[in-house]
């Protein structure tokens, strides 16, 4: 088996893949200041749920944005699970994805893995929109290149920077869009904002990039809000919740075969 993490700023993906199938799949909230021995004990109260046996892992990938992660998930895997680990970046995917940025070593490791499994699946030019700390936008040529893309502050980032900057404003919950764009009430006038503000901004942008691209390209989102915006969004096609988990399996069995 296949152990595949993706740690975020905000929240870390686990899955368990079981050939090419995901098997089991965990999101939990990053931690910055544990050790390899606490988070063992989380691992291990995840994998016992499902009845996974440690030993039947034989292999491990990781992408990170949060360097401080780094060593303590290194000791975990090396002292837990006999392995040590392969991490994603710029360089480990080149023969899979020509990386087209000034400086390859920028692009976060978890963009470069989602626009490995989007290729790898629609084998045409994408615009990929991962809704996570960061909302960012990846661009992907027909030819199956990482031409670059933008990068914007998160839903969950715009809501909280209102409440903490504009005293007579409260922090709002965003799970659902209010019924009307035009809010009655405060509460309903900043998710109306947040929320179809930042559907407004995906469409506004995908319109200005396919421009640029020259190009119609596949529209896809990931990332935990993506069903929410996808749904007000009148460009996003489809949503790829498991993506990055994807693009980390990809990746491993290419290394693997060479």
């Amino acid at each position: 088996m296949l152990l595949v993490i993706d740690v975020g700023n905000t929240n870390t993906v686990i899955g368990i893949y079981d050939g090419d199938v995901l098997k089991y799949d965990w999101r939990i909230r990053t931690i910055r200041d544990s050790t390899a021995d606490e988070f063992n004990v989380l691992a291990n109260a995840l994998f016992s749920d499902k009845g996974v046996i440690r030993s039947d892992i034989e292999k491990t990938v990781i992408s990170s944005v949060v360097p401080s992660a780094v060593p303590i998930l290194n000791a975990f895997c090396e002292k837990y699970l006999n392995l040590t680990p392969l991490w994603i970046n710029a360089d480990s995917v080149k023969q899979l994805m020509p990386i087209l940025y000034h400086n390859p070593d920028e692009v976060g490791a978890d963009r470069i893995v989602n626009a490995v499994a989007a290729y790898k699946k629609y084998q045409t030019c994408l615009i990929i929109i991962d809704f996570g700390t960061a909302t960012t936008f990846d661009v992907i040529s027909e030819k199956g290149e990482y031409l670059g893309g933008a990068i914007v502050p998160g839903v969950m980032i715009s809501a909280e920077a209102l409440s903490q900057k504009a005293s007579r404003l409260p922090r709002v919950e965003i799970f659902k869009a209010p019924e009307k764009v035009i809010g009655k009430n405060t509460l309903d006038s900043i998710k109306s904002g947040i929320i179809y503000g930042n559907a407004a901004m995906v469409d506004g942008m995908v319109e200005r990039m396919t421009s640029e691209m020259k190009a119609s390209p596949r529209i896809l989102a990931t990332g935990g809000l993506a069903p929410l915006i996808s749904g007000l969004s009148k460009t996003i096609e489809a949503v790829e919740q498991s993506l990055t988990l994807e693009g980390l399996k990809i990746i491993s069995n290419k290394i693997q075969m060479g």
